[in-house]
């Protein structure tokens, strides 16, 4: 027998997911996202290198990567290294599709 998910429940984890869903949904996000994934750490600069964005929009697309869980970041000195951060965001958004699983 299948449990369904009352629709509170389903908004309410739809709703943990905004911040994540808000991160994913800009081209730059995804693609400093795609670059975190082939280097274990970058700074700014080094994004920027890498990509046609200024270093403030960089550093404006970091925050709301780090806000939404996806990038963590470690001091090295005066620089700040970015790296991925999936384990809550990854799992906030694994309960929201077993949610939504129940319910078709």
């Amino acid at each position: 027998m299948t449990t369904r998910v009352d629709s509170l429940t389903l908004a309410q984890s739809f709703a943990e997911c905004s911040g994540l869903f808000f991160a994913l949904a800009e081209v730059p996000r995804q693609q400093i996202l795609m670059l975190l994934s082939e280097a274990q750490y970058l700074n700014v600069g080094q994004i920027a290198e890498l990509l046609p964005l200024s270093r403030p929009a960089i550093s404006h697309h970091l925050k709301i990567l780090r806000q939404a869980g996806l990038v963590a970041t470690e001091k090295s000195g005066t620089a700040s290294l970015y790296r991925l951060s999936l384990g809550p965001g990854v799992a906030t958004l694994k309960g929201f599709l077993r949610q939504m699983e129940l319910c078709v």
